[in-house]
């Protein structure tokens, strides 16, 4: 089989709650269609079961339109890459089985992918950024279910170096936004309304973890705490101080952040941060690194809105430095809920 050096690669992304499909032609992103389930705003987080039966009814949909939207036919394809992990296994089941399915219908090549490469190496997306980072380089990559940082030396050579011990920091700012009184994702609530608060209004303590592991479920239960007593002396505390409560959490949350970050900048020597992963789009966090990049003379990447959150265009990406190595799968690959940055 002869490889083209600008693949047309079909990307199917199902590892939480949205399903997403992408074409690329080899690092230009020509569709990229996403499906959000929005049910699970009720429960107060994602409900796997309801989860992978949204992906069944999506999928297909999904698939048609990044399709028509490319305006690439089926017969067009060079690959098909999927989600292999980390993730939801319901969810990823219904990925890897509709992949699986349609290459061999197609007769072309398979490609598995992880998920947490995928967020990493979605800086390399031609409209991600116009000068995307240069190997080696580190990674910083925070969402629901992860925090790590992670040494990139290249598309397929990652080096966790550090990363949380129980809970991630998605789920420290979603949780502790049910505690106020937000619906599910409650991260942008907390986001909003930390740009109208005073940072320094409640003294919360930054999570101590030795070397450049994180640890956010303290930090989770004691602003929990803070809020409970104050409550008991004011039923009205939370209505009243909603916007400093927000920037007191997400300034120390940040701030626990760009303190492992510059710890490993020191470490490793290197001098360039890549962001990524859902927790990218925080404004807060944006604008911190920033700052601190200009202030300590690193560079900073930071990868547009569109592919901070889970997207197949980043599935597309990691699939593309595959294909060109030739990195296929076979019919005998599944989805694997854990699976490392670091193979």
């Amino acid at each position: 089989m002869s490889l083209t050096e600008h693949p047309l690669i079909l990307a199917i992304e199902s590892s939480c709650d949205d399903t997403s499909a992408a074409v690329l032609k080899g690092t230009q992103v020509l569709s990229n269609c996403i499906a959000t389930q929005k049910m699970h705003a009720r429960y107060g987080g994602v409900v796997p079961e309801l989860a992978s039966r949204a992906h069944q009814q999506h999928i297909v949909t999904v698939v048609k339109a990044a399709l028509d939207t490319a305006n690439i036919a089926k017969k067009d394809l060079s690959a098909i890459a999927f989600t292999k992990g980390p993730g939801l296994l319901g969810s990823l089941l219904v990925g890897v089985s509709f992949a699986k399915s349609l290459a061999q219908a197609l007769h072309i090549p398979l490609i598995e992918v992880n998920h947490m490469q995928a967020h990493i190496l979605a800086h390399f997306i031609d409209d991600a950024h116009p000068n995307p980072p240069s190997f080696p380089f580190l990674a910083l990559t925070v969402s629901g279910g992860h925090t790590q940082i992670v040494q990139v030396n290249a598309p397929d050579a990652f080096v966790l170096l550090g990363q949380t011990l129980d809970d991630a920091i998605g789920e420290c700012f979603d949780k502790s936004a049910k505690v106020l009184g937000f619906s599910y994702p409650g991260g942008p609530h907390i986001d909003q309304l930390a740009q109208m608060g005073n940072p320094n209004a409640f003294e919360l303590s930054i999570p101590s973890v030795a070397g450049l592991n994180f640890s956010y479920s303290g930090l989770k239960t004691q602003f929990s705490q803070l809020v409970r007593k104050h409550n008991l002396k004011n039923p009205d505390f939370v209505s009243e101080n909603k916007n400093d409560l927000a920037a007191s959490l997400q300034h120390t949350l940040v701030s626990s952040l760009v303190l492992k970050a510059l710890k490993a900048l020191e470490q490793t020597g290197i001098r360039q941060l890549a962001l990524g992963g859902g927790v990218a789009a925080n404004s807060g966090l944006r604008a911190a690194l920033r700052s601190v990049a200009q202030e300590k003379g690193f560079d900073i990447f930071i990868p547009e809105l569109r592919y901070c959150t889970d997207n197949a265009a980043m599935i597309g990406i990691s699939a593309y430095f595959k294909y060109l190595k030739a990195d296929f799968s076979d019919l005998s690959v599944n989805a694997q809920a854990r699976y490392s940055v670091q193979l």
